[in-house]
């Protein structure tokens, strides 16, 4: 599955999945641009890259925000002059909280960074990825797709099912240009992002559900790691899935099909 002599684009790329997809394709070869929210954030990940050897363009945007993101790709083309994969990751899971406690500039602010963030990653990284063709992987989730259980869930589901939907729609739109999309749909895995997640009197919402034995077929109660979800991305942006496309890859450990 090497990337060698390809560039690649993780956004999110600071921590967690994003940040595990980064150094699993520079390991794999590529020159990786690894976009940040932050410029501490993506030069923290650089440094892990280029202590192994990797080559790596840290750069910091808010995904939302369409002049941010033209910008980043304005310096991909002068700097890198191709790209061959998008790794399209960045997110957050907002606030969860009952439909009518959910303020619409908190709905808003979900669904702008990861729906319109992912459209505007995607949108402007096309005319680099129409030159020679690609790759690109949306990271969405169980939630909104295989799992309505989490309730309160309702902005960051409905994020995750419109990401799905936009990745199948595009995968036909771009086939015969030579892009692939698929999209990376995780489970419970150990990251980050639950530390920046308000939860607010979700408590008695929803149906209760008890598993004595852990809701994740494989593991019980033990969350995948986000090495597992890179080892899905690296090979969706590689050769070795060059015949697949407009497709999901659950890496839940099966507690999609249960939950």
């Amino acid at each position: 599955m090497t990337m060698e002599n390809k560039v690649a684009l993780v956004t999110g790329a600071g921590s967690g999945i994003g940040r595990a997809s980064a150094v699993r394709l520079a390991r794999e070869g590529a020159t990786v641009v690894a976009l940040g929210h932050r410029q501490e954030s993506a030069d923290d990940v650089a440094e892990e890259i280029r202590s192994e050897g990797g080559t790596v363009l840290p750069v910091s945007a808010d995904v939302g925000d369409v002049d941010m993101v033209k910008e980043v790709f304005a310096r991909i083309e002068s700097e890198l002059g191709r790209l061959d994969a998008v790794v399209a990751n960045a997110g957050v899971n907002g606030v969860w909280a009952p439909l009518e406690e959910l303020e619409p500039e908190e709905w808003s602010s979900t669904i702008n960074t990861n729906l319109t963030g992912t459209f505007l990653t995607v949108r402007y990284a096309l005319p680099l990825l129409l030159k020679q063709g690609g790759s690109v992987v949306v990271i969405s989730s169980i939630n909104g797709t295989r799992t309505f259980s989490n309730s309160g869930a309702s902005a960051y589901a409905t994020s995750k099912a419109g990401q799905v939907a936009f990745a199948r729609m595009i995968a036909v739109e771009l086939g015969p240009r030579g892009v692939r999309v698929n999209s990376v749909c995780p489970g419970a895995i150990d990251t980050e992002i639950e530390d920046n997640t308000e939860h607010r009197d979700t408590d008695t919402l929803g149906v209760v559900a008890e598993y004595p034995d852990g809701e994740i077929p494989l593991t019980g109660e033990e969350p995948g790691t986000s090495a597992q979800v890179a080892d899905a991305v690296a090979f969706l942006v590689s050769d070795a899935a060059s015949h697949v496309t407009g497709t999901e890859i659950f890496v839940d450990g099966g507690q999609g099909l249960v939950v």
